[in-house]
């Protein structure tokens, strides 16, 4: 339920069922943020969150506990926790509270991105394009956005599906010349199609570099 629901908000996401499994993932891949469930099999999520910050990682980590008590929520925090949220909860709540770690994670990124007449805002999820709002999918938003964040460059297709996709996909490239082409579509309403394709290459949004 939380990889389809941040997953249909927009987020590549990947999941593990141990608290071993999210230790090895937290230290091979460069994640935006984790959530961590308190109560993981194997090590405690809290215990995964206190490996992490020992190992220099400042990736934010949101921690999910049914222990309500005051000392559960000082032992998370103190390991380095960013936030936790009590079971049960809203999955609206969830998606909330990590669209505000991200907003909160050190990364410099700035709060809205454009390049020419094209407009984004990651933390609204608004798009617009020569004035003009755009209806994205969850996909075609992540697509969109990882190509604004690099004006000018070629963004390889593989890079694409590390960032829009999970690490369980195993499909092939069309993947995205079939959202790329759908994104296409909506923008090329307000005005020129702004997404330069590289054959054998990529894609590119914004002059060249």
């Amino acid at each position: 339920m939380l990889v389809q629901a941040l997953s249909e908000s927009g987020y590549a996401t990947d999941a593990a069922a141990t608290g071993d499994e999210a230790l090895e993932a937290l230290q091979v891949e460069a994640y935006d943020a984790a959530v961590l469930d308190v109560m993981l099999p194997g090590i405690s999520g809290i215990e995964v969150c206190r490996v992490v910050r020992a190992d220099g990682s400042a990736v934010p980590i949101l921690l999910l506990t049914a222990l309500d008590a005051t000392r559960h929520r000082v032992a998370g925090l103190d390991a380095g926790a960013d936030d936790y949220l009590v079971k049960p909860f809203h999955l609206a709540e969830l998606t909330a509270r990590v669209r505000a770690l991200l907003r909160r994670s050190p990364r410099t990124d700035p709060p809205q991105l454009q390049v020419g007449a094209l407009r984004l805002d990651p933390a609204t999820r608004v798009v617009a394009y020569a004035g003009d709002a755009v209806e994205l999918t969850a996909k075609e938003f992540s697509v969109l956005e990882y190509l604004m964040r690099h004006p000018g460059r070629v963004v390889a297709v593989s890079e694409l599906i590390d960032h829009a996709w999970d690490r369980n996909y195993d499909g092939g490239s069309n993947v995205v010349a079939s959202t790329v082409r759908h994104l296409r579509g909506k923008l090329r309403t307000s005005g020129p199609d702004p997404i330069v394709t590289v054959r054998g290459v990529g894609y590119r949004v914004g002059a060249a570099t």
